[in-house]
């Protein structure tokens, strides 16, 4: 192969990282609502039913399916499986980073305005209730946070006799921050806590 072939490749669309066309992908909506006192950010309790975080509290979204044109129109069309939300009434605000966990797993947020709606169509198989915060109280609370460490464990199987130093190679541990946001009663963490401080911190910027 001769070096303007391997530049023609490499001009090619690329990945936004190495591994992304083979993880888990997920789209999510960070829903903005307005009501008479301000604009609010929609959260769903996930159902009990759920075989993944059941009861835990996050923004309508899930897994990217193939017949999804973008990132986008996978999170609008989540919306609008769990919250009955017409496609036409979700208007994009803005594309968000993705939220990479790993080379396997990455989410990726949008923010839009859906309709204030005394009551929603949801999925009962994937939402147990929905609540709104408001976004200015939102802006005046900051989350608080816990470290947790993550520390690398080959398996079994793992073949130490072929990495320098063998069984005693130092794994580079770290510690990951997990953010917790507290609001009559409701616990919001994880994933849908890591979007909305960003969130919450590019709209005080």
């Amino acid at each position: 192969m001769d070096l303007r072939k391997i530049q023609q490749n490499l001009m090619k669309p690329q990945p936004l990282f190495i591994g992304e066309q083979n993880a888990f992908r997920s789209a999510v909506v960070v829903p903005l609502v307005k009501k008479e006192d301000g604009w609010h950010i929609l959260f769903e309790v996930r159902s009990s039913k759920m075989r993944k975080q059941p009861g835990d509290i996050s923004f309508p979204g899930g897994q990217i399916d193939d017949s999804d044109e973008t990132v986008v129109a996978a999170a609008i069309r989540e919306t609008y499986e769990e919250l009955g939300v017409s496609v036409d009434d979700i208007h994009v605000i803005q594309q968000l980073p993705p939220l990479i966990m790993s080379s396997t797993f990455v989410v990726y947020p949008t923010v839009a305005i859906i309709p204030n709606q005394t009551s929603y169509t949801v999925s009962k198989d994937e939402v147990d209730e929905i609540f709104t915060v408001p976004l200015n109280w939102l802006l005046q609370h900051e989350p608080y946070m816990h470290l947790v460490a993550m520390q690398p464990q080959p398996n079994e199987d793992f073949p130490y006799e072929k990495v320098a130093n063998g069984r005693d190679y130092q794994w580079r541990a770290r510690s990951m921050e997990e953010w917790f946001y507290e609001y009559e009663g409701k616990t919001v963490w994880g994933l849908t806590a890591r979007i909305l401080k960003y969130f919450i911190d590019q709209v005080k910027e």
